[in-house]
């Protein structure tokens, strides 16, 4: 789920991010920069968090055994 967040910056930091960015990116490209600082660096924790999320792993599961023919049609 998403939220709103409501930031002040100087205008001309403003201006370069929609310039550089785009006004249709800019929520992707401040995320992506900010979310290794603030997300959980605990992998192992994150990983078996995931792993309890039972419809996550019947759709990954479900995913895995539908694409697992294609590896044997490839060539080398």
């Amino acid at each position: 789920m998403q939220k709103k967040l409501t930031i002040t910056v100087d205008e001309k930091v403003y201006e370069g991010l929609h310039l550089q960015i785009g006004r249709g990116n800019i929520s992707q490209f401040i995320e992506s920069l900010i979310r290794p600082h603030v997300i959980n660096k605990n992998l192992e924790a994150a990983y078996k968090q995931m792993a309890e999320d039972e419809e996550r792993e019947a759709e990954a599961l479900d995913w895995a055994e539908a694409t697992v023919g294609d590896v044997s049609n490839e060539t080398r």
